[in-house]
């Protein structure tokens, strides 16, 4: 492994210590178009090679094959990389929570997973039970820290007494603040870190889908309301003000973004998804970008809270 990303952050009060940027795997899902394995397996090793050491994936992505080529891929650093992956409570047909932990341990091949994630749709069972289940994987060496995603600040703080969290994991970024609103306050009181998904919007902010003409027939962004023809002006407008902050420092936009998402706090995590080697690099030099407070506000007023129309993902 190398290590151009030398900096570390641990995840809240109790959590791993991980690299302060990690990479999402999303984007070898193909959700964001076809993906090549060969390439994908070379990303990956990129990834370990700029000193990331957290892997954020979940066992839905391309039906499992995610966790499979992640496990593939760092077999040989099984020791200094931290794997994180998630599994989603839905109203009903759930699998047994112990039996889709297994299930992501034998793709990756591994004995245990370092961060178990478990997302929750409106409805799904109580979160008190959702706390209780990681804490049975946890006693039974499988699992070494406990997260939740698609929760509310106060279920959270449920959770969080009947098993201690150690990670949230939201959408967050400029264009998409919500976390500031509520989960975010209640983590920091409870120690709790954050995982911030999607930290470039899903490629906006770094200039990418600004047309449908940019995105592929089968690109997953066609059914974010943010990407809607009829929302994107006043998005487009947003970014225009990003772009010009950023020129004035002669950076791209996704790598103020990330910087300025990195400058939230020593608790959050950005774990931005790329195909591309070369934006690979350029996400990974957001690291060395120190903010000023002021520039820190300016990107603030130009992204206000609720301010990208269609915010609110379907489903």
């Amino acid at each position: 492994m190398g290590g151009s990303v030398v900096d570390s952050r641990r995840l809240g009060d109790t959590g791993p210590i991980t690299s302060c940027l990690g990479f999402g795997c999303l984007a070898l899902s193909g959700v964001y178009g076809e993906v090549d394995r060969p390439e994908s397996l070379a990303l990956l090793h990129n990834v370990l090679d700029t000193g990331v050491t957290l892997l954020d994936m979940s066992d839905d992505h391309a039906h499992g094959e995610v966790e499979r080529l992640v496990g593939e891929a760092v077999r040989p650093w099984r020791d200094d990389v931290l794997l994180s992956t998630r599994t989603l409570q839905r109203r009903s047909g759930n699998v047994p929570l112990r039996q889709a932990c297994e299930a992501s341990l034998e793709r990756l091949g591994v004995e245990y997973v370092d961060l178990y994630i478990v997302g929750r749709e409106p409805g799904a069972v109580p979160v008190e039970e959702t706390a209780g289940r990681l804490g049975e994987l946890v006693a039974a060496g499988k699992v070494r820290y406990a997260g939740l995603a698609g929760v509310t600040g106060d279920e959270l703080r449920r959770a969080h007494v009947v098993h201690p969290i150690t990670t949230l994991a939201m959408e967050y970024s400029l264009w998409h603040r919500d976390a500031e609103l509520d989960q975010l306050p209640v983590a920091r009181e409870l120690g709790i870190g954050l995982i911030a998904g999607r930290p470039l919007g899903r490629g906006f902010l770094a200039g990418r889908g600004g047309s449908a003409r940019e995105l592929d027939p089968g690109d997953a962004r066609r059914t974010d309301l943010r990407f809607d023809p009829a929302n994107l002006p006043g998005n487009i407008a947003r970014l225009r003000k990003l772009e010009a902050e950023a020129a004035t420092m002669d950076v791209s936009t996704g790598r103020l973004a990330l910087a300025w998402l990195l400058a939230r706090g020593p608790d959050v995590v950005p774990v931005p998804s790329t195909r591309d080697p070369v934006h690979l690099e350029m996400n990974a030099g957001s690291v060395r970008l120190l903010l000023t407070d002021a520039t820190c506000r300016r990107l603030e007023a130009a992204f206000p809270h609720g301010a990208a129309a269609g915010a609110r993902l379907p489903g």
